[in-house]
């Protein structure tokens, strides 16, 4: 267990280390480069608000299923 979380420390800090990088090296202007990030930002939080209600609705689902009272075979 503390070999994956040191290896996912690892892939985190080298994807913030090559984030920053990108960030720092683009020729792309300030501003330009700021609306490119909010629009991938909120087009991220878009994605992942559908997966979670897409997951809530699935998993309410199934705790219906089970609260449900189990007709007898």
């Amino acid at each position: 267990m503390r070999q994956f979380f040191m290896f996912l420390m690892g892939a985190l800090m080298g994807a913030l280390v090559g984030a920053t990088l990108a960030l720092l090296l683009t020729p792309v202007p300030g501003k330009d480069l700021q609306t490119q990030m909010q629009e991938r930002v909120q087009f991220i939080q878009n994605e992942v608000k559908g997966a979670a209600t897409a997951r809530r609705s699935e998993l309410e689902k199934q705790l219906a299923d089970l609260r449900s009272p189990r007709k007898p075979e």
